[in-house]
C-alpha cells in the first residue's frame, strides 16, 4: 500500500498506550512508540514475561504483540460510533528466537474493506533481525443501535 496517510492527524502515541492500561497488553509491557502515515510501530520486552520456560521470546507472546497492533491499526481506521473490529484469524511464522532485549513490531496494512481488513505486521529484534511475521484479518462489524 502506498504511504498514504490512513490514521486521523490527531492520533497520539499517549491514547494508543491508555488503551493498554490494566489490561494483558500492558502486563506484557507492549508499548507503541511511533505513528507513520501508513504503519505503526511497538515494542516488547523479552524478559520473565513474555518468555517460554527455555529462555526464548514465547511464540504466543509474539503473537499477542501482533494481534495487538493489528487491531489498534483497525480500531483507529474506522468510525467507533457506527463499527467496531475484531480479530477474525491470526497466521505467524516464527523465524528466529530472541532470549533478551526488545523487539519491535511493525504493522502495515495490506487490505482496508469495508467489512473486513488485513494487517501484516513484522517483529524485528534490536539486531534488526526478523524474528517472526504475522498477518491478521479482521472484522469490521456494525454496532448495534
Amino acid at each position: 500500500m502506498a504511504k498514504e496517510r490512513i490514521f486521523p492527524d490527531y492520533l497520539e502515541l499517549v491514547a494508543l498506550n491508555n488503551m493498554s492500561e490494566g489490561c494483558m497488553v500492558e502486563h506484557l509491557g507492549i508499548k507503541f512508540t511511533e505513528i507513520g502515515p501508513d504503519y505503526l510501530k511497538a515494542t516488547m520486552p523479552v524478559d520473565h514475561r513474555t518468555k517460554q520456560p527455555m529462555g526464548l521470546l514465547h511464540g504466543g507472546a509474539s503473537v499477542a504483540l501482533a494481534e495487538t497492533m493489528g487491531s489498534v491499526g483497525a480500531t483507529v481506521t474506522i468510525d467507533l460510533e457506527k463499527q467496531h473490529a475484531v480479530g477474525l484469524e491470526i497466521n505467524t511464522n516464527h523465524i528466529k528466537s530472541a532470549r533478551a532485549g526488545f523487539v519491535t513490531g511493525t504493522a502495515k496494512p495490506i487490505h482496508l474493506g469495508r467489512g473486513t481488513q488485513v494487517w501484516g505486521i513484522e517483529i524485528h529484534n534490536e539486531n534488526g533481525q526478523l524474528v517472526a511475521i504475522s498477518r491478521i484479518t479482521m472484522a469490521i462489524l456494525d454496532r448495534n443501535k
